[in-house]
């Protein structure tokens, strides 16, 4: 008798304890957690910081609407330091210890890749704001994005050279290291070439470098028209002092790794003036939506929204759609739904889905005046 008690003390802690991990998972009796992994730090922190403060707004605004599922959202971030295998410990501690039901990150390919795979070994939606790397939604059909990829940016960007820029001969500069550089840089010189372009010369960097004389000295002795440099602004920056301090006057051009507030920092001011890159959003464009998002920004945070803080406002607002259409925090439920939105009215235009979840939806070119990033044109899909 005194072993069937002992026994059913046992079964009872047992059964409170499976109640409480059934309980916590996900949040709270009254939370639903979300993760977001982002580089707050490191070399590309703007780009964290920017993507924190979208979603962060997201958030807020779908708990003062009354929330999810009558809970309200709890947003759990975790900085990955701009590394990758730090995103595989902190992508770890979001699903293992958090319990959260869905992931928001991250703006670099190199770290999407380098947590998708964990979400999608544990049935986790994650949505990047802004990876354009094919290779991260072909990880699995958890992972999804909410920005076009980089064939599209690189015919975006082979067209404008072509018939804006009226460019034929074009040397290229990549980060060698890094996926979305590679990436970029393989679709460009394919669909360039096709259009009619030529690659008159490669050269290559890794990020952190602080010399690239050398490299742009072998560019010059080629004569390029212009330079298509498909890196992070931190590197550009330095690229675009130093080629000017050799003599290098061919116009730059680049990708939506470009945009932040220190890309024209300094000397670059100057060195940029005339240059082009593609991008998500134009905060020139006159659209109600991308105005309101401005002036909440602003108000919030007094300082000027990127396109990285609109997309990461556009993945956290997609998500809780899916979650308030799946009427449920399961992973399957809602990545079920993430994979059918259509026409989703994102800040940066009406997302839509297609099989290898990812956004269809246009790109806007803008170009560097006096440090500023000023509205060129748009390019559709």
């Amino acid at each position: 008798m005194k072993n069937f008690a002992k026994f059913s003390i046992i079964a009872i802690f047992i059964a409170i304890g499976f109640t409480l991990y059934s309980c916590n998972k996900g949040g709270s009796g009254n939370e639903i957690l979300i993760g977001q992994f982002a580089s707050l730090t490191g070399s590309e922190a703007t780009f964290g910081i920017s993507s924190d403060n979208g979603l962060k707004l997201a958030v807020e605004e779908i708990n003062k609407s009354g929330g999810l599922l009558g809970k309200q959202v709890k947003l759990v971030t975790e900085d990955n330091q701009g590394k990758p295998q730090e995103t595989q410990t902190v992508v770890q501690k979001l699903i293992n210890r958090d319990k959260v039901v869905a992931i928001i990150g991250e703006v670099a390919s190199s770290r999407s890749k380098a947590g998708a795979p964990i979400c999608q070994q544990n049935k986790i939606p994650m949505i990047s704001p802004a990876s354009t790397n094919p290779e991260v939604t072909a990880i699995g059909d958890y992972i999804f994005r909410v920005c076009f990829i980089d064939p599209f940016q690189a015919t975006v960007m082979s067209k404008f050279a072509l018939n804006s820029m009226k460019v034929k001969k074009v040397a290229m500069l990549i980060d060698q290291k890094n996926a979305y550089s590679t990436g970029l840089a393989e679709n460009f010189r394919k669909i360039f070439t096709q259009m009619g372009g030529e690659i008159i010369e490669e050269q290559k960097y890794s990020a952190g470098d602080k010399d690239f004389k050398a490299q742009l000295t072998s560019i010059k002795a080629k004569n390029p028209e212009a330079i298509f440099i498909p890196g992070y602004y931190t590197d550009v920056n330095l690229i675009s002092i130093q080629a000017r301090e050799i003599g290098l006057t061919c116009p730059l051009f680049g990708s939506d790794g470009w945009e932040s507030e220190k890309l024209t920092e300094g000397k670059a001011k100057d060195a940029l003036e005339g240059s082009f890159f593609s991008t998500h959003v134009s905060t020139e464009d006159p659209n109600p939506k991308i105005q309101d998002f401005i002036k909440k920004y602003r108000a919030k945070y007094n300082s000027e929204p990127d396109a990285m803080s609109f997309l990461a406002y556009d993945a956290g607002m997609m998500l809780f759609d899916a979650i308030k259409k799946a009427n449920s925090t399961e992973g399957e439920k809602i990545k079920n739904e993430l994979a059918k939105e259509k026409d989703f009215p994102g800040v940066t235009g009406n997302i839509t889905m297609n099989e290898q979840r990812n956004a269809v939806k246009p790109a806007v070119v803008l170009e560097i005046k006096d440090g500023k990033f000023k509205y060129k044109e748009t390019i559709a899909p």
